[in-house]
């Protein structure tokens, strides 16, 4: 993290991410005309790993630097994953109002996105001026599963922080919407129109597109204090539908999760769809009590092909996508997957299948990754993703991805922590690692509630 932090300090300060081939930054089109992602997204990890002068920089660098009144297209996704939920974390661990001054102030700058007939946001805003629109690639004008089904958790802090209810009534009314339509075969596809409320296209997918709304079914529900029914119930629904379409054995006996298109599978398997190892893993508590076994053990087999794309190359390190079709299995076959851009997803799994069956083979396997990316991805100034896990000469793509110091190394860190580090009864990670409270009803409950109808004072 150290290394991460500093070269990216040294080159890149500011913007959003370090370059470290060319020693340079990198602003990009994804956070509009935000700034300073990699600053944001690494605020949590910093604090956590008690790198306390990084963090107070960090912290400065928001305090002064941190523009909110940005013009230009910003994914209200990224921007929510990233930024929102960075300054929540931020906040809820070292009680800086600043944090929560800034947060609230971009909460509300999300909110015209929004303003569509159905409730369901446009998938880019404009923070300047509120406009908001659907991504151009995304058919029909659609949004998109994962983005507009990835802000329920923030969003719920965002109403605790302001007590203004608008931020959950918001991700609520979208909730309600996926409730009220047909789903074929009880599965969620990857694209709703935000003006109609019909689904566009039957593609189901647990991986990009489809990957963290499922996430925040069953986080929704522990952090609400195992209270919010509503999201137990569809997770489970939604699980048994993914088992009865999606779940797959390979002849070598690996089990993977298929996409689905309109009916038939394609057997592939994503790594952002490696993340579900970890999030059976968490759920497997609460479903039927003699279902539970049978979801953690669902889980490791997951957790356990995910391994196997990472050994089976040549590199240890796993491709962005791999097939279980024409003979080969856990490997990309297609040259246009087979690149690692520091992605977090099955270090992720690791560490929550650590936790929870404290199985030595979970830290093994995340130190190999540990001696995977110190040999092919650490360049002289940071750390790059490669182009070809199966190549031994790395090319390096020169991106420093920020969701590499929020999420790869922090889970790393985690892996090799007590559990009572960020302990999974009180925090939930959101979908680019950055813990939040479980939000506890007690007793005190009704003398803040006293406390917030009184005139606010700062």
């Amino acid at each position: 993290m150290k290394f991460a932090w500093d070269n990216y300090k040294r080159y890149a300060w500011g913007k959003n991410e370090l370059r470290p081939l060319t020693r340079n930054g990198h602003i990009g089109n994804m956070f509009g005309g935000l700034r300073g992602a990699s600053i944001v997204d690494s605020l949590d990890t910093l604090y956590i790993m008690g790198m306390m002068e990084e963090y107070e920089e960090a912290k400065e660098w928001v305090e002064n630097n941190l523009d909110l009144n940005s013009n230009g297209e910003a994914s209200l996704f990224e921007v929510n994953i990233r930024y929102v939920g960075g300054l929540l974390s931020a906040y809820y661990l070292t009680g800086a109002e600043m944090f929560k001054k800034k947060v609230l102030e971009l909460g509300e700058k999300l909110l015209p996105a929004f303003n569509t007939p159905t409730g369901i946001p446009r998938g880019v805003i404009n923070l300047g001026s509120g406009t908001s629109w659907s991504w151009g690639w995304a058919s029909a004008g659609s949004s998109i599963l994962a983005e507009f089904g990835t802000l329920h958790l923030e969003f719920v802090h965002l109403t605790e922080l302001s007590g203004n209810q608008i931020y959950t009534e918001k991700v609520m009314n979208i909730r309600k919407l996926l409730n009220k339509i047909e789903k074929p075969h009880g599965l969620y596809p990857n694209f709703l129109s935000p003006v109609s409320g019909n689904w566009v296209q039957h593609h189901v997918s647990i991986g990009g597109l489809g990957d963290s709304f499922y996430e925040y079914l069953i986080k929704s529900y522990l952090m609400s204090d195992r209270t919010d029914e509503e999201a137990k119930r569809m997770y489970y629904t939604a699980l048994e539908a993914i088992e009865a379409n999606l779940v797959q054995k390979s002849p070598g006996g690996l089990t993977y999760l298929a996409e689905w298109r309109g009916g038939l599978l394609d057997h592939k398997m994503g790594h952002l769809a490696c993340f579900s190892g970890g999030m059976l893993g968490i759920g497997a508590d609460d479903g039927t009590p003699e279902k539970r076994q049978h979801y953690l053990d669902l889980a490791a087999e997951i957790t356990h092909t995910c391994h196997e794309s990472y050994s089976r190359s040549a590199t240890k390190l796993g491709p962005e996508a791999f097939r279980f079709d024409g003979g080969a299995e856990a490997t990309a076959t297609r040259l246009s997957d087979r690149y690692y851009i520091l992605r977090p997803e099955v270090i992720e799994s690791y560490m929550y299948m650590w936790r929870l069956t404290h199985d030595p083979k979970y830290r093994q396997w995340g130190w190999e990754a540990v001696e995977a990316l110190e040999r092919h991805c650490r360049v002289d100034a940071g750390f790059s993703g490669i182009r070809d896990v199966y190549a031994t000469t790395a090319s390096h793509d020169n991106m420093q991805q920020s969701f590499f110091l929020s999420e790869t190394l922090k889970y790393l860190y985690l892996l090799f922590s007590d559990d009572d580090l960020l302990s999974l009864e009180d925090w939930v990670f959101n979908t680019e690692a950055h813990p939040l409270p479980v939000v506890r009803r007690s007793c005190m409950e009704e003398q803040s509630q006293e406390e917030r109808e009184q005139p606010q004072t700062e």
